[in-house]
């Protein structure tokens, strides 16, 4: 897995050895087309939530983002990549559980990445849609992967779908603030 594009395109991103179930990495294709949706990154704080192997927000950070936060239960790849890609000073990996981060947090971002693990997704879908528009960042963006076949439904009153795309098995939605 390598970085798609900007100052660390074509770096290495460490990924879980063989078939781990435990981090499901979004694709090099999947991300070059989130990222070609999203256009210009600088100057925005990124939230990567349910992070694993952080290549979400560092690509984010490498297309120009100016800092992210990474979030996982289990940060040791998200840390590794961060630490040997040099970017230490615009990430920090904060290890917590998701929701218990979002209700801690008061923090708003310009753009929230949430890839929860497909099959927590459902289970999550309430907490997330309480969770996450506060702590969005007015004309923020908010991206959510889930699994194409099952898709996780968010009731987000006032926070408008403006993008959808379908990228092998995984469904990318993109909301954004006003």
């Amino acid at each position: 897995m390598r970085v798609v594009a900007g100052e660390l395109g074509g770096r290495t991103i460490a990924s879980p050895p063989g078939r781990s179930t435990a981090v499901r990495p979004t694709s090099d294709r999947a991300r070059e087309t989130l990222f070609s949706v999203l256009g210009r990154l600088s100057g925005l704080r990124v939230l990567d939530l349910f992070a694993g192997t952080g290549a979400l927000a560092i690509e984010a950070v490498s297309r120009g983002a100016d800092s992210a936060v990474l979030v996982d239960s289990k940060p040791a790849l998200a840390r590794r990549n961060v630490t040997e890609l040099g970017i230490s000073n615009r990430c920090q990996v904060v290890r917590s559980d998701a929701i218990r981060y979002l209700e801690r947090s008061d923090e708003r971002f310009g753009l929230i990445l949430c890839d929860p693990p497909y099959r927590l997704a459902d289970r999550l879908a309430p907490q997330l849609a309480e969770h996450l528009p506060p702590r969005l960042a007015r004309h923020g963006h908010l991206v959510v992967e889930s699994a194409a076949r099952r898709p996780l439904e968010l009731d987000l009153p006032g926070l408008p779908l403006v993008d959808e795309r379908r990228v092998g098995e995984a469904l990318i939605r993109v909301w954004s603030e006003r």
